[in-house]
């Protein structure tokens, strides 16, 4: 009757416990207005994945292939699976545990024989959450999902981005390609032109060197373009988990995509902090927060119900004809440990306070990285629409260079010159559209724009 009346009591005081597990808010003095990203373009609708907005098929082919397959998202399913099991086997430890076993043995009396003596029984132990501990253990453990689950999502943000910024440069490199084939064409006629007119004893050696010069130059840049094109279809290999292959040749689709945008509207600044990386910063928030519950908890009382059944058998009286039963309750008390607990306590204090300084410091920089890519796609704007512009004025005076070289009005020297301005600035032309094209994957990337609907 004691023990039960103890039982009792140990139960409703477990009821009345708190965890004691910390309340925090992760943003702590870091305010944002809710219009804070006021420039930014996101995709037609919340829920549209934003590589779509390029309208490339491929370039979606390529996304949607590497969230099935990539092998970096692969281990983290396996990761949040474990990490399931392992809120499973936690959320166990609210039940009472029995195990099973058995004896056989034997013994040789006092007339020399031989007694058999056999047992089986039942054993277990029933925790009570007295102080907190497992509920605190219960929240570490379901932190732990939830970071793996946001774990998860982060790869396939950063996934989208690396391939979609690989298509680009896939696109870059091609169509560098075909300029370079374009360029040298244009640079071998001025070279049989300067050779007509040495024939004909209008132009000097000297003219043929440098014009020849000139055409060298620019077929030297294709190996580092062949190069850079292969290393970008490489690591779409990889990040769609096939195995690098031989470079396809070039199919003519090397036109750099351009995003579809639509009128600038604000991005309220909670899309940011849905990042999946900054709700990874704050489940580790909370699964630091649930640790120095856990840590709190052993300055408390634990109370432990241990019990028993045992049947045995003497081969005398029959068998299992002894039966023992027992059931005890133990209450932990800590009294002396030296400051071990209290330490523990205070670490785990400051592991919180680590978490929240680096959720503190990933928003910050997840900030940083949404100006510095508006700044960047009005800067690419701006450069592209220049560069356009220089490359149709000098096509224009590459032409009347041409013209005024044949009548013996300009020299090769102002061809030439006129020529690697045209060069020059057709090349810088397809960098920038790159660079725009990666300018907005910079953003959407940054912003934690969707990847869930591929």
């Amino acid at each position: 009757m004691r023990f039960a009346v103890a039982l009792a009591g140990a139960v409703l005081l477990a009821g009345c416990v708190s965890p004691r597990i910390p309340e925090v808010e992760p943003a702590g003095s870091i305010a944002l207005p809710p219009d804070y990203f006021a420039d930014a373009r996101p995709p037609a609708g919340p829920d549209e994945a934003w590589w779509r907005g390029f309208r490339e098929d491929e370039l979606d082919a390529l996304v949607a292939e590497a969230l099935a397959r990539n092998q970096t998202l692969d281990a983290a399913r396996a990761r949040l699976a474990e990490a399931r099991a392992l809120l499973r086997a936690q959320q166990a430890d609210f039940l009472p545990t029995v195990d099973g076993e058995a004896a056989l043995g034997g013994s040789i009396d006092d007339g020399g024989g031989f007694l058999d003596e056999t047992s089986a029984g039942l054993g277990g132990v029933w925790v009570i959450d007295l102080n907190g501990r497992l509920s605190a253990e219960r929240a570490e453990a379901l932190a732990e999902v939830e970071a793996s689950d946001y774990f998860l999502a982060d790869r396939r943000r950063l996934l989208a981005s690396a391939v979609s910024n690989r298509f680009v440069e896939l696109r870059r490199t091609g169509a560098r390609l075909r300029l370079l084939d374009e360029s040298a064409d244009l640079q071998r006629q001025t070279l049989r032109i300067v050779k007509l007119r040495e024939e004909a004893g209008l132009s000097s050696n000297f003219d043929v060197r440098r014009a020849a010069a000139d055409l060298s130059r620019t077929l030297a840049q294709r190996g580092p373009l062949l190069l850079a094109r292969a290393r970008a279809a490489n690591a779409l290999s990889v990040l769609t988990g096939e195995p690098p292959a031989a470079v396809p040749e070039a199919d003519g689709r090397d036109e750099i995509p351009d995003y579809a945008r639509g009128p600038g509207v604000g991005v309220p600044a909670d899309l940011l902090r849905a990042r999946p990386d900054l709700l990874l910063a704050e489940a580790d928030i909370a699964g630091a927060a649930a640790r120095v519950g856990v840590e709190r908890a052993d300055l408390l009382p634990a109370l432990r119900l241990p019990g028993f059944v045992t049947l045995g058998d003497d081969s005398v009286n029959g068998l299992f004809s002894q039966a023992v039963a027992g059931l005890a309750g133990v209450l932990d008390v800590p009294i002396l440990d030296g400051g071990r607990r209290r330490a523990e306590v205070e670490a785990a204090e400051a592991a919180l306070g680590a978490a929240l300084a680096d959720y503190r410091q990933a928003l910050l920089e997840s900030l940083a990285e949404v100006e510095s890519a508006l700044v960047a796609i009005r800067s690419a704007e701006d450069r592209r629409d220049e560069l356009a512009s220089a490359v149709e004025e000098s096509e224009a005076a590459f032409e009347q260079s041409n013209a005024l070289y044949r009548e013996g009005l300009a020299s090769l020297f102002d061809v030439l010159d006129v020529q690697r301005q045209l060069i020059g600035s057709r090349e810088a032309l397809i960098d920038a559209e790159a660079a725009l094209a990666q300018a907005y994957i910079d953003l959407f990337t940054a912003v934690g724009a969707p990847t869930e609907t591929v």
